[in-house]
């Protein structure tokens, strides 16, 4: 407190010394501003622009109408290209004229995730089930959620160009199960 007393009088005695100072405060916050927005403008800025994801590139082959005509019945998978980011899937197993099972799945790129989303009517209170790319290839795709009970793996591989197996695995009624569905591209 002595001391801003010492500098208060000093300060009305040499006028000089005061307007110096009056002047020299704001000088020195305009430099330092000054400078600290230079060097933020230097600084890489984040880009929000929308650009392609290889996940959704090394899956593109799915794009089309795959079909599976058995004597069990005929299943179908429809692939569209939504945008940049997403695919949309339908699935459709019909047995002479009624269909016995449907499924709707986008897949899409979420941060660095690419996520199999599917949603089965009548099935989990027609809410989505999440499934993780957990490994990729440009041949295959395996997709896993370990706390789905069946499936909880989903594997798509590209055979050729004009066919795909699509495997199912997990645990149903208590044992192992897995499906495997051979498909032919139609459209």
């Amino acid at each position: 407190m002595r001391f801003v007393l010492n500098l208060s009088s000093y300060l009305k005695k040499h006028t000089i010394m005061k307007k110096m100072i009056t002047y020299l405060i704001p000088c020195i916050l305009i430099s330092v501003i000054s400078c600290k927005e230079a060097h933020d403008s230097q600084l890489p800025q984040k880009e929000f622009r929308f650009t392609k994801y290889e996940s959704v590139e090394n899956a593109n082959w799915l794009i089309g109408r795959w079909e599976n005509n058995s004597a069990e019945g005929n299943l179908s998978e429809f692939w569209t290209k939504a945008n940049d980011s997403t695919l949309l899937g339908e699935s459709y197993f019909a047995i002479k004229s009624d269909t016995v099972f449907g499924e709707k799945v986008e897949l899409s790129q979420r941060g660095n995730d690419f996520i199999y989303e599917a949603r089965v009517a009548k099935q989990n209170d027609e809410k989505t089930v999440p499934f993780k790319l957990t490994s990729s290839s440009e041949k295959e795709m395996i997709f896993e959620n370990p706390e789905h009970d069946y499936p909880n793996k989903i594997v798509y591989q590209k055979v050729g160009n004009d066919s795909l197996v699509a495997e199912i695995f997990g645990t149903k009624d208590g044992k192992l199960k897995s499906e495997t569905f051979k498909m032919k591209k139609v459209q």
